[in-house]
This record gives structure tokens, sequence and C-alpha cells, in this order.
């Protein structure tokens, strides 16, 4: 039997628990790092639109002028995902 550790996609703590199952049935974890942005997290999303790395190409692609339908064709998600990914988005992070 091999154990593969679980670490926290923001801090990459060890210090993790398990916090329950999605909808989909998917386990769900928990960060227990204190200084650590993320609360809970699970390791293979079902959806592409709750990845961090599709979140980050809306907001690339938001400032070089795509719109949010042609963004969320490219992409493959829906475009009120777009629209909260860009909701959610702080000024400073587009500064980056």
């Amino acid at each position: 039997m091999v154990l593969e550790p679980v670490l926290c996609p923001d801090c990459s703590s060890t210090d993790i628990v398990r916090h329950g199952r999605s909808g989909a049935g998917k386990p769900r974890y928990r960060c227990r790092n204190q200084d650590c942005q993320r609360s809970t997290f699970i390791r293979s999303y079902t959806y592409r639109g709750y990845l961090p790395e599709v979140k980050q190409q809306i907001v690339e692609m938001a400032l070089n002028g795509s719109g949010i339908r042609d963004t969320a064709r490219v992409l493959n998600i829906s475009p009120t995902t777009v629209i909260e990914s860009l909701k959610k988005t702080s000024p400073l992070e587009c500064d980056e």
C-alpha cells in the first residue's frame, strides 16, 4: 500500500485533514495552517471553472480585451462562471 501525501495548493503544508465530501462525492480537505488563505480544497475538481489556473486565465483574457462569452467559449466553461470569477477578483490581482 502506497500513501500519497496531500499538500495544500496554496501554502504546500502537509498539515491537512479530511473535511467531508463534495457534492460530486469527492473528498474535501482542510488546511490547518493558520497563515493559509485557502480553508478547504478538493484534489481533483469535476468542473474546470474551479481550477486556479483557469481563474488566472479568465483574468488575463479580460485584461487583454476578450469578452465574457468569448472567454467562456475558449475555456469551455459557463459565462456565469466567468462573470463571478471577475467579480471576486481584487484589483490588486490584476496589477500583477
